[in-house]
């Protein structure tokens, strides 16, 4: 299913959810060694099946594999990679750009000041977001959106986020400062 999901042209958010999750098999957050080995063999393959040269974006994944083996990607450079209708997971991680203003967008969304974005808060944050970005989004895709973004981020299946799960779309040297400012407050 992963391999005929990566010979389109575009792929829906939750059909990106899918291969990754496909090549993920341990579950850690990242497709990494022999998981990365196939990701890249079942891409080419099926791009060349296609008729589909690689992206620019996928020839340099490729190119950065071979020559740093211990190389891993995780949601944020996959989506980069592959040819998705709607890059909301990049859209969402511009708008976070930095610690201070992630625990400033965290706090403006959790409406209910829960310690949790719920899905309808999450929703919200989405469109807005979706706005800013000047990209026009019926109901039905954003209800898609924001399930997509739930389970990729809900790592303990309670249909919330929290602070920490939601910071998995900062760089990590990002992700060690927010650490530090949530320990301050």
């Amino acid at each position: 299913m992963a391999g005929s999901l990566l010979q389109s042209v575009e792929i829906s958010a939750s059909q990106f959810l899918d291969i990754f999750n496909h090549y993920d098999n341990d579950g850690n957050g990242f497709i990494e060694g022999k998981e990365l080995q196939s990701f890249i063999r079942e891409l080419r393959e099926a791009r060349q099946q296609a008729g589909l040269d690689l992206t620019d974006e996928m020839r340099q994944l490729v190119c950065e594999y071979e020559t740093n083996s211990e190389r891993r990607i995780g949601l944020i450079e996959l989506v980069q990679v592959l040819p998705t209708e709607e890059n909301f997971l990049l859209f969402f991680r511009q708008q976070l750009s930095s610690c201070s203003h992630f625990i400033q967008v965290w706090r403006r969304y959790d409406v209910d000041h829960s310690g949790f974005i719920e899905a309808d808060e999450l929703k919200d944050f989405l469109k807005e977001l979706l706005l800013k970005a000047q990209r026009i989004c019926d109901d039905k895709k954003l209800d898609e959106y924001t399930a997509a973004t739930l389970k990729i981020f809900d790592s303990n299946a309670d249909g919330k986020l929290c602070l920490s799960e939601m910071s998995r779309l900062l760089p990590d040297d990002q992700n060690f400062l927010l650490r530090f400012e949530v320990s301050l407050i």
